[in-house]
Parts: structure tokens; sequence; C-alpha cells
């Protein structure tokens, strides 16, 4: 872990984001799971509000990324940053990708205001220094650019962080809320319940770099 960060960035106690597995997230995500945690009209719809959301040109951060984004169209470059990199490496719309841990460092490997746009699917909740790392994306996207966090009610249970497992949907989305304003450097936070009729739930909470 990153020498003088505490779990939780301060923002609650270091033991709300304890995790059951507390092995290493590397020997975790080893094994390729090429798996989606919602369902196909809830990614849709989710491809849907990135249409709305994100710019449709430019460069792109895929947080925590995995073999699919959900992007509704091909990007100028995507660049995926996750733990696996089979998974990366089977994502059509990536342009390259970097595996990278960030619950054993939250900081970013790019360039301060270097990206258009971001977005972390369905991963929040593995997140042990989350401010830290939201404070990172505001580093490197362009003053205005978008960051798009989703997330439902599905998740690796022993990964996921206490907190996380101890709270209601819209309880998750008051957490969420909390480590934009607690990041700082965000404004227009938007939160909103965009699960589909008879779909997973889906629940996405947005910013923009000021």
């Amino acid at each position: 872990m990153t020498s003088g960060l505490v779990r939780g960035d301060g923002l609650f106690p270091a033991a709300a984001y304890e995790r059951d597995d507390e092995s290493s997230d590397d020997r975790f995500y080893a094994v390729p799971r090429k798996v989606v945690h919602i369902d196909d009209g809830t990614i849709a719809t989710l491809s849907r509000l990135y249409d709305q959301i994100l710019p449709a040109e430019g460069r792109l951060l895929d947080l925590m990324s995995s073999w699919r984004s959900h992007l509704p169209r091909d990007h100028a470059e995507v660049v995926g940053l996750g733990l696996n990199a089979e998974e990366m490496a089977d994502n059509p719309q990536l342009a390259r990708s970097i595996v990278h841990d960030l619950n054993r460092d939250p900081r970013l490997p790019f360039d301060a205001a270097s990206f258009d746009g971001a977005m972390c699917a369905v991963s929040v909740q593995y997140l042990v220094h989350p401010v830290t790392v939201f404070r990172e994306v505001r580093r490197v996207l362009r003053p205005a650019a978008p960051f798009v966090v989703s997330f439902s009610n599905r998740c690796f249970p022993t990964k996921a962080v206490a907190v996380w497992l101890s709270s209601t949907d819209a309880q998750h989305v008051t957490l969420v809320r909390a480590y934009f304003e607690a990041a700082g450097g965000f404004t227009d936070v938007h939160a909103d319940d965009r699960s589909p009729e008879g779909g997973d739930p889906l629940y996405v909470v947005w910013g923009r770099a000021a």
C-alpha cells in the first residue's frame, strides 16, 4: 500500500474500508473473469447515458477496465486501466491498456489534463482509497471533462469494502456523491437512478472537472 495513505482517506474510519478477502488484488484478478455485473438491458441503458454525457470525440479513460467498456461508439482513443491484461486485450474499444492496482497505488500513471472524459463502471465498490482516486481522476481530466461512475447491486462480495456491503442502494448513491465532494475540483455533480424496467438496478453519479 502507498505510504502515508489511510483507508477511506479520512472520509470514514479505516475499518469501513476493510474487506473479507485482504489478499493481493492482483492475485485475485490474475484469472480472467469475462463476466458483466449487469444484464443486457441495463448495459444498453448505460451506453445511452454515456452517449449523452461523454464527448463523442477525444481521449477517454476507462477506470478499473475489463473486457467491455459499454461505450455506444468507437472513440479516437480509449485507455483502459485495470488488473487483468488478458481481459483488457479482449476489449475491442481500448486503444491501449495499463495493468495498475489502484488499491496498492491510487496515483494514476498519466499526465495532468490528458483526458476528455473518464468512466468507472460497476467497480467503485472495490476502492479502498476512493477519495484519492477521484482526486487523481480530476487531475488527469481537462476542464469541463466528465467523470461518470455507475454501479448496481452486484459485486464480488469478498473484495467489496465493508461500508458498501453494509449500505443500501440509496446510501451507495450518497456515498459516491461524497467521494466527488471530498475529492474537490468537480462541478455539476448529479446522481440518478437509471434502472430500466425489468432489468438490473443502475445508479449513476457524474460530475465535471472544474
